[in-house]
């Protein structure tokens, strides 16, 4: 399998510049000790805790079990309604490698028939992470989710309070709602501030307010984002012939349980 984003950012980018001359402002990497600026092949990470520092290094990363799976491993298939829109992050399309082409719209096929969504985990730019395996359209869309820790309690004291809502009010907000009910269509939708600013941008080109990018800005740099995800039909069927180990395993274990709870029973003698 092959991953690209599905999504992108339709902001207008905007560099940070001196109010006085309009030099460019650019970030720089620099060490605390030593005060040099440093490449980014040089930088490795480090986590700190109570007053202690671990440095870890690329090599020690890529050394994780995780970081080396390159699998979509499915872990189970529920109903598409079970699954908070919350959870949901990013969103990849999911392109068949050239070798399987069937599997992949089988398992396409075999989720829109059952209406499911496939939960499944998988590694990606040094992190585990959660993931749902859907159809949209024609394609397979792998959307990753956030971990059930990584989402927040709402908690406010004013969800506290105790307020009473007549049937009055009620009927006259539901009124409301079905006056504006519609279908979503999300052209029909546009963002108003970026209009706005594009519009400021093209006057002030017109107007000669521009300066000449390459020498105040220099060469602009393009930025790519992808991954490769391989083998998802294999991995789909390791992913149930775990599960069916684990249980049978849990079934061995049961009747085991069951077996050496009951108390043996005595030899007859003969007469």
């Amino acid at each position: 399998m092959k991953l690209y984003s599905a999504t992108e950012d339709h902001d207008i980018g905007l560099h940070q510049v001196h109010n006085k001359d309009g030099g460019r402002i650019r970030y720089q990497r620099k060490c605390e000790i030593c005060g040099e600026v440093v490449a980014y092949e040089d930088i490795d990470k480090a986590y700190e805790e109570e007053g202690r520092t671990v440095v870890l290094t690329s090599a020690e990363l890529k050394s994780l079990p995780e970081e080396n799976s390159r699998e979509i491993e499915v872990v189970e298939f529920i109903p598409a309604e079970q699954l908070d829109p919350i959870m949901y992050e990013r969103s990849y399309f999911l392109e068949p490698d050239s070798k399987s082409p069937k599997a992949y719209m089988l398992l396409r096929q075999t989720l829109e028939d059952t209406d499911r969504i496939a939960i499944v985990q998988y590694a990606l730019r040094q992190k585990t992470r959660l993931g749902a395996l859907r159809v949209r359209g024609d394609v397979l869309l792998l959307q990753a989710l956030l971990w059930g820790d990584e989402v927040r309690e709402a908690k406010f004291p004013s969800l506290e309070t105790d307020i009473k809502i007549s049937d009055k009010e009620l009927e006259m907000s539901s009124a409301l709602v079905e006056s504006m009910a519609h279908d979503f269509d999300p052209d029909e939708y546009t963002d108003d501030y970026q209009a706005q600013l594009r519009t400021l941008i093209e006057a002030k080109l017109e107007k000669g307010e521009a300066l000449d990018t390459e020498a105040t800005f220099g060469a602009t740099e393009g930025e790519g984002e992808g991954g490769d995800v391989i083998d998802l039909m294999e991995a789909l069927k390791r992913s149930l012939d775990k599960k069916r180990g684990k249980e049978k395993a849990d079934d061995d274990a049961a009747a085991a349980s069951k077996t050496a709870g009951k108390p043996k029973a005595r030899a007859k003698k003969k007469a």
